[in-house]
């Protein structure tokens, strides 16, 4: 495939951000799947801080109110959280507020790896944490949720 189709195909393992893909595409051929992905987190890790920050605002809220890529629909659908209930709903919501003012960007988690109630308590947990530790966590976060994307496209 030539370049404008890897970054059509890969960009959106990234929510929104298909400049990750678009500054890997000339390492390519890669030999596997898992070497792909390798790639691909090493551009954000070598991305500038504003970058990485913009990387974790692309992300939706959990339980959020914005529009969700088809992708994150089925993620935040396999936690269970939209099956929450209003008094559920209404604490995403709040935790949600809370995290975003205290660190300027949303809470990431891997959802397909947790389900709604994990996701609850993680919330408390992490706001407790400097704005640092949690950069380095979303990233990580958003690594996984990347992997699990590009499995989903390669297999």
């Amino acid at each position: 495939m030539d370049r404008l189709e890897f970054v059509r195909l890969i960009g959106p393992v990234f929510e929104h951000s298909p400049w990750v893909a678009a500054r890997t595409e000339g390492q390519r051929p890669f030999p596997s799947r898992e070497a792909l992905h390798a790639a691909l987190v090493a551009t954000v890790e070598k991305s500038t801080d504003e970058e990485k920050v913009c990387l974790i605002r692309a992300h939706p809220d959990l339980i959020g109110d914005e529009e969700l890529t088809s992708a994150s629909k089925r993620e935040q659908a396999s936690a269970g959280l939209q099956d929450a209930t209003a008094d559920e709903a209404k604490q995403f919501r709040e935790y949600n507020r809370q995290y975003r003012e205290r660190f300027g960007f949303p809470f990431v988690i891997c959802a397909r790896l947790n389900k709604k109630e994990a996701i609850a308590r993680a919330f408390p947990v992490r706001l407790r944490n400097t704005r640092e530790q949690e950069i380095e966590i979303a990233l990580q976060e958003i690594s996984k949720i990347a992997e699990l994307r590009l499995k989903d496209l390669v297999e």
